[in-house]
């Protein structure tokens, strides 16, 4: 088994695409992970990077089974699973898994129907060919069948979140997205979920002096972010989930500011790969 384990960002950008003269650098892809260990693949989230995931993964020599974990389904999560090439294609093995629900009323492959039918999208979730649906709880580890470790974690978001931590031979990335701080049921759990990550990404569409105009949104502060960084013993934050309104020059400053606060924060950006 290889100890190749790694991180790729294919999109950075919360609540919708943002392509543009402004967003170049940093991206203007919504929420979408690779990660490697060993000879796994998991992918987290579906946003629109995943569509030049999956053309990326589809012409690549490599693994043809992937677990696909949601964080939860709101459409910049999810918009790229109409795309996701691999998704339609029986050669794959995709099990996609959700566990942000907070009753038995809904489940994930209710939810793919329903952004995949007529008239919204002209293929139906059937033509899905290697999609598979699985559900969990939030709060506990899902199972595997090899050293990699995954750990979940209830977040603070509107209609539910679910936030990941991956172990991996001495070597751990967590993922803190989409979270409103303020809620001390999760905000209390959180150190200790993330403690010792050698990567912790976490939402940081806002600051703090916008956060008030914003608050109930679900979402958090990149001074949050170094705060947790700091109560957890992350070596390496990366703001993540960035604001469709955020240039590219804007989040300069605030990588700035935060590196300041924290030295060696990142800020996240497409095509960034992350080694722990």
């Amino acid at each position: 088994m290889s100890d190749e384990f790694w991180l790729r960002c294919w999109g950075a950008r919360g609540s919708t695409p943002t392509p543009g003269a402004g967003t170049l650098r940093y991206g203007g892809e919504t929420t979408c992970f690779e990660l490697c260990a060993g000879g796994a693949l998991v992918l987290i989230d579906c946003g629109s990077g995943a569509r030049n995931l999956g053309m990326d993964l589809y012409n690549r020599e490599g693994p043809r089974e992937v677990d696909l974990l949601f964080t939860h389904t709101h459409l910049d999560h999810i918009c790229g699973l109409p795309f996701f090439k691999p998704a339609f294609d029986p050669n794959f093995t995709v099990r996609a898994w959700a566990g942000h629900f907070q009753d038995d009323s809904t489940c994930l492959s209710d939810i793919v129907s329903r952004i995949m039918s007529p008239p919204i999208f002209p293929l139906a979730a059937k033509s899905l060919k290697a999609l598979s649906f699985l559900t969990f709880e939030a709060g506990k580890a899902l199972p595997r069948p090899d050293d990699l470790s995954v750990k979940t974690i209830r977040l603070n978001h509107p209609g539910g979140a679910c936030g990941y931590r991956f172990d991996y031979h001495g070597k751990s990335i967590s993922i803190i997205t989409d979270h409103e701080h303020g809620n001390p049921d999760v905000d209390d759990r959180l150190p200790g979920f993330v403690d010792g990550s050698d990567v912790m990404i976490y939402d940081a569409m806002f600051t703090d002096e916008e956060y008030d105009t914003y608050k109930g949104w679900g979402h958090s502060t990149w001074q949050k972010a170094v705060a947790l960084a700091r109560q957890g013993n992350v070596k390496t934050p990366v703001l993540f989930h960035h604001d469709p309104r955020r240039t590219d020059d804007e989040l300069d400053e605030i990588g700035m500011a935060a590196q300041e606060a924290f030295p060696g924060t990142l800020v996240a950006s497409e095509g960034m790969v992350l080694k722990p």
